[in-house]
């Protein structure tokens, strides 16, 4: 399949328009300059788009506690006629202080052969899938006697077919958590319009909360993450987690800031919160989870805490920030502390005896945004707690402080193609001694995300977008020096009409299907393809004579492999041969290998075309410092060849 592919790539390239004069591409093999960033590469993420509730964490029953409308049960329906039965939220019937409502079921006539029940919409949609185990779980009380037991289904949504069932009980009148396996069978086809519903076969009220569904998990965690969408960041190679994210550390105002003690231990303690994005979260993915999201892609987490600045204005100063200073070391002790700790031994009993590792803490997010000039403050007050406690770490600052130094200064972009191309340079050439670059957030949007335009437009980018998307990234390799580290913002988006708020975003998904988009797969490349020290680059394109760039390239060496790795991006119309010449090379592999993303500039992925702009690999002849190279137009392009 991949050398037909392989083939049919370079048919097509001698069909397309060639420009007639040759470029050059110098790498100066022997004269090595500073090395990459061995973290560049990473990840960020925060819950918008629906990215944890119907994305990354595996739970698939929506609003599962019943907090997502105080007014009625969201996402869950009475199965059965209406005169049969009803469905009600009960403040007075809890199970925890945390979980604070329950749903009523009451059925006033129910059989085996008519049951009574609630049934759960799922994430648009519950996916059912062949000769699968789903684990189910939920907590139940009799308040009226009732004892018989209840029958858990999965189901097509209209009920006509049932997938996969189980009877728990018997019910009583004190809360007990009922768990069951549903298996499906071999000979169904994968689908999404289905449900999952829990019911009563003779009349009685029982209060039921925390409902709980779960596919199979990456690792087999019992609370953890999609194998498809860790799948996807695994193919990444991420050196870093930045968690829990941005705005979503903030919250709208200090009430709904991110507390990371609500969301640590059993689920029936975590009361969840109400998020920046029009929706809540119910905190199962965690603090915790979130550290062995970072341990299961052998990657580091990059805390950000809490700084006492809310994306409403919200603000505190003086003796009004200690508190969350002391939140914000008694997180780093949870990530980082022993036993003999207070918050360490907290994570020990929470199941993870293992301290995690920690380098890097971010103040805050986005502070810039505070007109009320309070960040250097409130910079300070963390700076000096943290490094009078922990003086090896280093510390980020989201916006321009006097007061102190920080290690390294986090920088968001946004731009359109153009601007992109043209800031390439932008951290060329600065002094040895400038802070050091996190660049937090960045994304090309040839669309305004919160524009009529932008909420109408694809939930994930197009060719034209990961052609300087490359061009950035090229940037920032090669000036790592000053660039430590750099993830995609947003990171992922639920397709689903009402899902999403806002576009482009790097990897999209339904309740069963996931895509990467075109400036995913430039992220696997570059990523996938990393050099230990970077190796200077001249560029001679003669169809870039003019003022304009039209190729950006950078080049690096990986030294386990004796690899000389070249990242190249063509953004013109038209087929660009190029002589590659290794400069100072005495010995070089008979082939390379030529990676390449290419196509129409607006061609974009989805969940029905996953792959119609992926990437390629491809043999190339070598064997020589100066061998031929052949640029696609609008391609991404990574070559690597030994040389010695």
């Amino acid at each position: 399949m991949r050398t037909r592919l392989a083939t049919t790539v370079l048919s097509l390239l001698l069909s397309l328009p060639v420009n007639a004069e040759t470029g050059r591409l110098t790498v100066h093999v022997d004269k090595p300059s500073h090395a990459v960033s061995p973290i560049l590469y990473g990840l960020m993420t925060e819950e918008i788009n629906h990215s944890y509730e119907g994305g990354i964490y595996a739970e698939l029953i929506q609003n599962r506690s019943f907090k997502d409308d105080s007014n009625s049960p969201a996402h869950w329906s009475l199965v059965g006629p209406s005169t049969a039965g009803s469905i009600v939220l009960d403040p007075q019937t809890s199970l925890t202080s945390a979980q604070n409502v329950s749903l009523k079921l009451t059925a006033t006539t129910a059989s085996t052969t008519a049951p009574v029940g609630v049934a759960n919409e799922g994430y648009w949609g519950i996916p059912v899938k062949p000769n699968t185990k789903y684990r189910a779980s939920f907590w139940a009380k009799s308040t009226s006697g009732y004892s018989g037991p209840l029958s858990v289904r999965l189901e097509t949504a209209d009920g006509s077919t049932t997938w996969a069932k189980a009877n728990v009980g018997p019910v009583t009148g004190v809360w007990k958590q009922y768990s069951v396996q549903l298996r499906t069978g071999k000979n169904i086809t994968p689908s999404t319009a289905n449900r999952f519903t829990i019911s009563l076969s003779a009349p009685g009220t029982v209060n039921l909360d925390l409902v709980s569904l779960f596919p199979p998990t990456y690792h087999n965690r019992p609370n953890g993450n999609r194998i498809d969408i860790m799948e996807k960041l695994a193919a990444m190679h991420p050196s870093f987690l930045r968690l829990p994210g941005g705005n979503f550390v903030e919250g709208y105002n200090l009430e709904t800031r991110y507390d990371f003690k609500h969301t640590i231990g059993a689920l029936t303690d975590r009361p969840g919160h109400q998020g920046c994005w029009g929706y809540r979260s119910n905190d199962g993915l965690g603090f915790l989870e979130y550290l062995e999201w970072c341990e299961d892609l052998h990657m580091e987490p990059v805390l950000a805490v809490f700084a006492g600045y809310a994306l409403s204005g919200e603000h505190v100063t003086g003796d009004a920030l200690k508190p969350y200073v002391q939140d914000a070391l008694d997180e780093i002790e949870y990530v980082t502390g022993e036993s003999s700790t207070t918050w360490g031994a907290r994570r020990i009993t929470d199941g993870h005896a293992k301290p995690f590792p920690l380098t890097y803490v971010e103040i805050g997010n986005e502070d810039g945004f505070d007109k009320s000039g309070s960040y250097d403050e409130r910079f300070a007050a963390f700076f000096d707690a943290i490094k009078a406690k922990y003086p090896a770490l280093k510390l980020i600052a989201t916006a321009s402080v006097k007061s102190r130094k920080p290690d390294v200064v986090d920088d968001h972009y946004y731009r359109r193609s153009p601007e992109m191309y043209a800031d390439v340079d932008h951290y060329r050439n600065r002094p040895a001694d400038s802070t050091k670059v996190f660049v937090g957030e960045w994304a090309t949007t040839n669309i305004i995300p919160w524009s009529p335009e932008g909420r109408k437009a694809p939930p994930t980018p197009e060719l034209e977008a990961a052609l300087s998307d490359a061009a950035w990234m090229i940037g920032m390799e090669r000036d790592s020096d000053t660039v430590v580290m750099e993830c995609y913002a947003p990171l992922f988006v639920n397709v689903n009409p009402g899902a999403r708020q806002w576009a482009p975003d790097l990897i999209g998904y339904d309740a069963i299907n996931s895509f990467g988009s075109p400036p995913y797969y430039a992220q696997v490349m570059f990523s996938g393809n990393r050099g230990d020290v970077v190796l200077p680059v001249d560029l001679d394109i003669p169809a870039g004579s003019d003022a304009k760039p039209v190729v950006f390239a950078t080049a690096s060496r990986q030294n386990a492999s004796g690899d000389v790795i070249i990242k190249v991006v063509n953004t013109l119309a038209t087929t660009e041969p190029v002589t590659i010449d290794l400069d100072g090379a005495t010995d070089v592999a008979k082939t390379g290998t030529l990676i390449q993303l290419s196509g129409d500039l607006d061609a974009r992925n989805s969940i029905d075309e996953p792959m119609k702009v992926a990437p390629v690999s491809l043999s190339i002849p070598a064997g020589s410092p100066n061998f031929s190279l052949t640029l696609a137009p609008h391609s991404v392009n990574v070559v690597r060849v030994k040389v010695k």
